[in-house]
């Protein structure tokens, strides 16, 4: 099976997972933009991480047989930096106008602020202004935050978002928000993730109660306590539960490819060549 990864952080891993997933059938990866684990203090470190992310990466993923794009944005755990956030947004067009930019995300809540709000707003219109699909990323429950409430807080601002709601997936849902986000017409994503997310098992019970159309399942695989081929286990787990061969391509296949091909931008190679790291010259 060829699977797209619609949700991965790839500049955190390392090359023997680039080699693990290839084997496991990934051949393409999208990574969201993110914190790093130390909040930037300036835009510029903004722009590196950028460049990084969309002209470095690829090249990196490319040797091990998987085509690399980036969905830009400043991320909602570093959004409450008003100014700084807004100095960045400022200067982000051109990320965004980048070949290998396929979305702007992800944006959304983390503590569901006033700052994160603005922030979150802003880059809607740079997404509409720049024609690209959107990912929305959903706050964890925390005592200070309940995710059941940053989704009905992201789908009324969406809602009033004159924007196209089948080019935006609202991801990290739950048991408890996905009949918050089934009531729309968005994609709704589901991230296979230890401890703060979801299991095979709840996957495919969520698949089961609310169905396939306008889902995504992706790894959101970063340097926390994640596995870079949680995809391909998932896959298996489907089909060990009765999921059709046709049933598991569509979600590992075939919705991210819709999704993202919302842009001609996304026009992903799936047989490129794995390069033996033992053997491979410059």
């Amino acid at each position: 099976m060829t699977i797209i990864e619609p949700h991965i952080h790839m500049l955190s891993r390392t090359t023997d997972d680039y080699t693990a997933m290839y084997h496991a059938g990934i051949r393409c990866v999208v990574e969201p933009s993110f914190w790093q684990g130390a909040s930037r203090r300036h835009a510029g470190t903004f722009y590196d991480y950028f460049a990084l992310s969309l002209d470095f990466e690829p090249t990196r993923s490319v040797r091990y047989g998987i085509d690399h794009y980036s969905c830009i944005s400043v991320n909602p755990k570093e959004a409450d930096d008003l100014p700084l956030a807004m100095e960045t947004l400022d200067g982000m067009d051109r990320w965004l106008d980048h070949p290998r930019c396929v979305c702007v995300g992800e944006i959304g809540f983390n503590r569901i602020t006033p700052n994160e709000e603005q922030v979150f707003q802003r880059q809607l219109e740079m997404a509409k202004a720049h024609d690209l699909p959107v990912l929305v990323h959903t706050p964890h429950d925390t005592p200070e935050t309940s995710k059941k409430d940053g989704v009905a807080r992201i789908l009324d601002i969406l809602r009033e978002f004159d924007y196209d709601p089948g080019r935006i997936v609202v991801d990290h849902n739950t048991e408890d928000t996905m009949p918050l986000t089934r009531k729309t017409d968005y994609w709704a994503g589901l991230t296979v993730y230890p401890y703060s997310k979801l299991n095979p098992r709840r996957v495919v019970d969520i698949l089961r109660r609310w169905g396939l159309e306008r889902v995504t399942v992706n790894s959101s695989a970063d340097w926390g306590v994640s596995d870079p081929c949680s995809l391909p286990k998932t896959a298996e787990f489907m089909r060990e539960q009765d999921f059709t061969d046709a049933q598991i391509t569509r979600i590992m296949h075939d919705n991210p490819l819709a999704f993202y091909s919302q842009t001609p931008k996304f026009n992903p190679q799936l047989d490129l060549p794995y390069i033996d790291p033992a053997t491979y010259q410059r």
